[in-house]
């Protein structure tokens, strides 16, 4: 009874684990057809093949207790091409990493608050370890909703991160990750440094 209990604790941490590989590889190819339907993409066909990432890595989705930050004053973000963006911060999420405790940023965009398509829209930009090593050096970003949050409590899933599209080309307005969410540890997941050659064109 105790073996078959266990076959049965092992076929569902298997099961549970393909399907998760399966959902973040689905995510994947809808990411990559993104670049193929936006006219402002940096990329085309012929260079969506180059672009890289950590093998899928459940570990890496963590759950964060999130503080809204409701009283925070609008700020100038600056961005890789020299300009700056208007943000504030909505909220800050913490979480275990480990043994560390991480507190990450979340903010909402000035300029989309108003437009109802992205009025729920948070930005979780970040550096960590990695970069300059196997991924972008200029940090990597997440897309997230204000209802993610449910009960004060935010999942965040470090295998969606994705590259700014200045690690592809010039001529983008790249926001750099605030300082307060440089992590001091790697995070092995998410997209990695893309393999193809970097442009210099302007768009």
């Amino acid at each position: 009874m105790k073996k078959l209990l266990f076959l049965l604790m092992l076929t569902t941490i298997y099961v549970s684990c393909t399907s998760y590989a399966k959902m973040i590889r689905d995510h994947r190819v809808a990411y990559k057809d993104d670049f193929l339907s936006d006219p402002r993409s940096p990329l085309d066909s012929t260079e969506i093949d180059n672009l890289d990432f950590f093998k899928p890595n459940k570990s890496a989705k963590v759950e964060a207790v999130f503080i809204k930050t409701p009283y925070a004053e609008p700020f100038d973000l600056p961005t890789y091409s020299g300009i700056t963006k208007s943000y504030r911060q909505w909220g800050v999420a913490t979480f275990l990493w480990h043994t560390d405790s991480v507190h990450l940023s979340l903010y909402e965009s000035m300029a989309l608050r108003s437009n109802p398509v992205y009025e729920d829209y948070l930005f979780l930009p970040f550096k960590d370890e990695t970069n300059g090593v196997s991924t972008y050096g200029g940090g990597r970003y997440l897309n997230m909703s204000k209802a993610d949050v449910k009960d004060g409590v935010l999942t965040i899933d470090f295998n969606l991160c994705y590259n700014p599209w200045c690690a592809y080309s010039d001529g983008y307005n790249c926001p750099i990750p605030p300082a307060e969410n440089n992590l001091p540890f790697v995070i092995e997941a998410g997209e990695r440094n893309y393999l193809g050659t970097h442009k210099t064109e302007v768009h």
